[in-house]
């Protein structure tokens, strides 16, 4: 399968599996669902990876726990946010973080004004939500939500680096979850008591958590080893336009054409942070 398919592919899987967890909110609250997300996906990652037979020193252990408890944090600040705002929208203003480490990264002109472009589609999203028919509460949280979000993202890529530097690969980020999901076991371990006897709640959870998590990460995986890292970069435009179409399918979320214009902003920002 080409690569850009793959990518594709990896992109609906993401965002479909979000479109899953949207559906859950009335019988889950959405940080709860993201906390679910993260565990599950830890105990298919360690299952499938088995990272204990690696030789870990004290400073990867560190660096990969760090690196998924900030990857938590995004998760249930994201569910927080697209509960509140349509996925689309959410997905754009999310990728200001990995747009605004490109600009403090790079040393070209065109990362310096692809967060000049991501940040005038970042305000123009967020004043045609603000203006919206979402109730103005639900728009700011949302939007307090996914700015949070973004600024985990950032994060996570920075952490991420640093243990893809180590070679821990897909045993960090293994046991990076699994340290995720236990930071943030005391807020919400207690919703097992209504998640574990309800077996069709905790099916869809796994579909969240192979759809969302397990599936994209792999493909990137794959469809890194076949592209360099600028085509990659552009192939992450993709991503806003994917989750528009699968918010407007399957959640009805249909973008008016000034956050379409946001989006495409949004795009044209991701596409400029593209080098090799």
């Amino acid at each position: 399968m080409p690569a850009p398919l793959l990518f594709v592919v990896s992109g609906l899987t993401l965002y479909a599996g979000a479109a899953v967890a949207v559906g859950l909110f009335d019988r889950l609250a959405a940080p709860a669902v993201g906390w679910w997300r993260i565990l599950l996906a830890a105990v298919v990652l360690v299952a499938w990876r088995r990272p204990w037979r690696r030789r870990w020193s004290r400073r990867d252990l560190v660096a990969a726990a760090l690196f998924g408890v900030v990857l938590a944090a995004m998760n249930v600040v994201f569910y927080v946010a697209v509960a509140h705002l349509p996925l689309g929208v959410a997905v754009a203003i999310e990728f200001l973080g990995p747009v605004a480490v490109a600009a403090v990264t790079g040393r070209g002109w065109q990362e310096r004004a692809a967060i000049a472009v991501a940040a005038a589609g970042v305000v123009l999203l967020a004043g045609v939500t603000l203006a919206s028919g979402i109730p103005r509460e639900d728009a700011v949280v949302g939007l307090a939500a996914v700015l949070a979000a973004a600024a985990c993202w950032a994060g996570y890529i920075v952490l991420g680096k640093r243990v893809a530097g180590a070679g821990a690969g897909i045993d960090g980020l293994a046991v990076g979850m699994v340290a995720g999901a236990l930071v943030f076991a005391p807020f919400f371990g207690s919703t097992a008591a209504t998640v574990v006897p309800d077996v069709p709640l905790l099916l869809f959870l796994l579909v969240v958590a192979i759809c969302s998590s397990v599936v994209p990460y792999v493909l990137d995986q794959v469809v890194l080893r076949r592209v360099g890292t600028a085509t990659f970069s552009v192939m992450l435009a993709l991503l806003p336009a994917t989750a528009v179409l699968v918010g407007a399918v399957v959640l009805r979320q249909v973008p008016t054409w000034p956050e379409l214009a946001g989006l495409a902003l949004v795009s044209g920002a991701i596409a400029l942070t593209a080098r090799t």
